[in-house]
């Protein structure tokens, strides 16, 4: 039976320890890190999430603004308004939850963030800094399964992992953080990656899946990962996230990529869903917000002498 890796209890863990930062970085003389997020619209689901991630703040000591503007907003005034706060020493990070209106071009948005403010890790000069494994703020819940893997301790060194998914802002960097030098400043994970998607046909996606240690799957495609397609002992993470609706009862209920009841009987490690990648996810946006702030102190203290 898979060992559970509590995604949960590890972030409520890096939240206490961003608490005690936060906390020894005010007691020196510095104001709190500061995070505003940009809603745009009425989806239910994109407020909850900002709700979520301000819980999350306040928790740790992070002072958190949401600016709320309708679909109406063009996109030279989100633009706009980014550059504003890119110039606003009171702000350290800068958030502008996804998705957006369809008039409104999602990657100018990202470009448009400070690298130095972009918590989320989406402007592509953060993205290109996190493919060289160099120094950057990387995007959240790839972060946020790195961790994971470490504090479960799961060895991934010249081990074999399989990604299922390759999109930009998940699929794509967890791929760079599994199979780049730990000896660089991304801190990898030194395994040997395949990347599966789409369009990978079903067999050679198990046969992929059966030779893999590791396995994240990222693809919002329900029971995709079955017990047939796993290595016995193989740590499992599943990023993907789905409402489904019983069609006998009614009720609706989340769950991941991964036939969970079935994997766990083969599997040695296993995330839930929810609570297992999700938590991990706002405690590491919380995690880069911080370190944003203490990299522009610095920089304001270099600027100041020269």
């Amino acid at each position: 039976m898979a060992k559970l890796i509590d995604g949960k209890q590890i972030a409520a863990d890096i939240r206490s320890e961003l608490r005690q930062q936060v906390s020894s970085w005010m007691a020196q003389g510095n104001r709190a890190p500061q995070l505003t997020a940009i809603l745009i619209g009425d989806d239910p689901a994109s407020a909850t999430y900002v709700s979520n991630k301000m819980k999350a703040a306040e928790d740790v000591g992070i002072k958190s603004v949401t600016e709320t503007y309708g679909n109406e907003i063009t996109e030279e005034e989100l633009i706009n308004r980014i550059y504003q706060l890119n110039e606003d020493d009171a702000v350290d990070g800068i958030l502008v939850q996804l998705p957006l209106p369809g008039h409104i071009n999602e990657r100018k948005v990202c470009n448009s963030v400070s690298c130095d403010k972009d918590v989320d890790g989406f402007n592509e000069r953060n993205v290109g800094r996190l493919c060289l494994d160099m120094n950057t703020l990387i995007p959240c819940t790839p972060l946020g399964v790195q961790e994971l893997l470490k504090r479960a301790n799961i060895e991934t060194f010249g081990k074999n992992a399989v990604v299922v998914g390759r999109s930009k802002n998940v699929g794509m960097p967890i791929a760079m953080l599994l199979h780049a030098d730990g000896r660089n400043d991304t801190c990898a994970m030194d395994a040997t990656v395949t990347i599966c998607h789409r369009f990978t046909p079903p067999n050679e996606l198990k046969r992929f899946c059966r030779s893999a240690d590791i396995i994240v799957t990222a693809t919002g495609v329900p029971g995709l990962i079955k017990a047939d397609m796993v290595k016995e002992g193989a740590a499992i993470i599943d990023v993907g996230i789905t409402k489904v609706t019983n069609p006998a009862t009614g009720k609706t209920k989340l769950v991941g990529d991964v036939d969970f009841e079935e994997v766990c009987k083969v599997a040695g490690y296993i995330t839930p869903v929810p609570g297992g990648v999700g938590p991990m996810t706002v405690a590491m946006l919380m995690k880069n917000t911080f370190i944003a702030a203490t990299n522009l102190a610095k920089k304001r203290i270099i600027n100041r002498i020269e």
